[in-house]
């Protein structure tokens, strides 16, 4: 017979750990928590805000003229002018079975493709684009997770309702469970300036840490536990998600006793200016998984193994990558915020779940239209540097590829980005952007670019998100 202990959950070795029984432990848990929870001082009454049912569909049109480029390789970003289009549908849904429990559901479609088939700079200028081109266009599940609430006071805050929390009130301090199928930028590294490739930037080294390996598969996706602790101060998170078997590849690693993303984050609301939003998040995470060292795969060019570096050929079990990022943000005015991002990674072994990127600086804002009468409308910039240890230079410049970069060679120089967007609300969900980017030395190459790409993004969002009593 099963039986949900909490000594033999604690205290068996790592080897004869039982992760199964924790996962159903858990489960069991959430269900039966509420059984047991504070009472709640809520003049409102929850089944108000029990379903959420919504869809969002992005489209995405870049196009560049041609640029300067002294060579090109394999994995180069194309230096003939060039378009691409690319579209993410997803559908929402969300039901709280009990005050404290949801869950959460989503089902979403990703096509087209991007320039150059996203491979050739680092901070690629669209997130939204599937980085392997060969996967089906078919619906697949995004998300699908139960949510818990653990209450730890009876006073209760307003909180904005989105697909990923159905309450419109919480606990002022508490503890949040997820479990299931989830993105790890869903919860860490967040940033309302900067995070939302839908209505604000559209580079994915500007909405996310590019230094920030984040577990995920090809679509963007793992399964996971997230546990967060919120209080008045902030909030602290913690996240154990699975790592892709391969780099950039689809298959995930269930084996959580060799391979696994760690992450840790530190939210803090200082109050730096009166009256003014002040958010600081700090984030440590490492990796375990199956990657290739970047000196092992020079040393066998070296010694003669191969013609020119490989890193799949170095790859062991159990390797291990870690890093750590500070992310920003400031409300100055009522209209007016900045934001920015520090990132960091040991460089050491393969990039292998999001991006080539070892290390980023990152600074920008937003400006809302009221002062020309838009105020739903919304303009931002940004400015991004991102470089790659010396290891990783020299893999390149050997004419080693990544699964993104690879130009036969390397001229280094940090790659540098900047980007500005418009976007204008046009009817209740709907809204129209158009976004530059002029991206110096792409691939940190200093012979090939500058690159200039145009960008239009139409979005549409609309749903049921609660069925209160009139």
């Amino acid at each position: 017979m099963f039986r949900c202990t909490s000594g033999r959950a604690l205290t068996d070795s790592p080897l004869s750990f039982n992760h199964k029984r924790l996962r159903l432990c858990l489960i069991i848990w959430m269900l039966l928590a509420p059984a047991f929870l504070i009472a709640q001082d809520d003049e409102t009454d929850w089944r108000d805000d029990r379903y959420w049912f919504t869809i969002q569909a992005n489209f995405i049109r870049q196009q560049q003229p041609s640029f300067y480029a002294k060579y090109s390789g394999p994995n180069s970003f194309d230096a003939n002018a060039e378009h691409a289009t690319s579209r993410v549908e997803t559908l929402y849904t969300g039901f709280r079975v009990t005050q404290n429990l949801e869950f959460l559901f989503d089902l979403e479609s990703a096509g087209g493709s991007g320039l150059s088939n996203a491979l050739g700079i680092a901070g690629f200028p669209n997130l939204d684009v599937v980085r392997n081109p060969s996967l089906s266009e078919n619906p697949y599940v995004a998300r699908v997770m139960l949510h818990y609430t653990l209450p730890l006071s009876k006073e209760m805050v307003e909180s904005a309702r989105s697909p990923l929390g159905l309450a419109g009130h919480v606990p002022a301090r508490r503890l949040e469970f997820r479990l299931g199928k989830l993105s790890t930028v869903d919860f860490f590294d967040l940033n309302s300036v900067g995070s939302d490739s839908h209505l604000q930037f559209m580079n994915w080294a500007v909405d996310n840490n590019g230094a920030y390996d984040y577990a995920a598969d090809t679509r963007g996706y793992t399964y996971g536990l997230v546990i967060e602790y919120y209080d008045k101060w902030g909030a602290i998170r913690y996240g154990e998600m699975l790592m892709p078997t391969v780099a950039n590849g689809l298959v995930l690693d269930w084996d959580i006793a060799r391979a696994g993303g760690q992450n840790l984050e530190f939210e803090f609301h200082p109050q730096l200016l009166k009256h003014r939003q002040t958010v600081v998040r700090a984030l440590s995470y490492l990796n375990r998984a199956n990657m290739g060292s970047y000196n092992e795969a020079i040393l066998q060019d070296q010694d003669g193994q191969v013609a020119t570096p490989d890193i799949t050929l170095s790859r062991r079990q159990g390797r291990v990558k870690y890093g750590f990022g500070l992310n920003a943000e400031q409300e100055l005015t009522d209209n007016l915020r900045v934001f920015g991002r520090l990132g960091w990674n040991n460089g050491a072994t393969e990039s292998f779940a999001y991006t080539e990127i070892d290390s980023t600086e990152e600074f920008g804002g937003d400006l809302r239209g009221k002062w020309w009468k838009r105020p739903r409308d919304k303009i931002g910039a940004a400015f991004v540097a991102n470089e790659i240890s010396p290891a990783h230079r020299e893999y390149l410049a050997l004419g080693g590829l990544g699964f993104l970069l690879g130009d036969g060679g390397l001229t280094y120089s940090p790659e540098k980005i900047f980007e500005t967007y418009y976007t204008a609300h046009v009817w209740r969900g709907l809204s129209i952007a158009g976004d530059y980017q002029h991206i110096a030395d792409p691939g940190y190459n200093a012979v090939r670019g500058p690159a200039d790409v145009a960008s239009i993004r139409l979005h549409f969002e609309d749903g049921i998100t609660s069925f209160k009593k009139q």
